[in-house]
């Protein structure tokens, strides 16, 4: 299992971000959260096997949601842990 924390820069808010990736960890067995920060990223921790992490961060640095631009994405806090801390995936507001 690894864990990540990630903020997204770019047009990430009002376009349905948090939505798609939460329904993009759910497709993947990821558990964690996503919100919306004050200075207009979405920032989020994302827990889960080797290769779902991998793939949610690909979806994360290239994809988004249909109307989102990305303009960066960065990783931070990557580790290898024994066991999730949380069983879904949620949207904080």
């Amino acid at each position: 299992m690894r864990s990540f924390d990630f903020e997204i820069f770019g047009k990430v808010q009002g376009v349905f971000f948090r939505k798609y990736t939460k329904e993009t960890a759910d497709q993947l067995g990821i558990t964690g959260w996503c919100m919306n920060t004050a200075h207009g990223t979405v920032a989020g921790h994302t827990e889960g096997a080797q290769g779902a992490v991998e793939a949610f961060k690909t979806w994360l640095r290239t994809k988004g949601s249909p109307h989102s631009r990305i303009d960066k994405a960065e990783f931070t806090n990557e580790k290898d842990i024994g066991t999730a801390a949380s069983r879904v995936f949620i949207i904080k507001r």
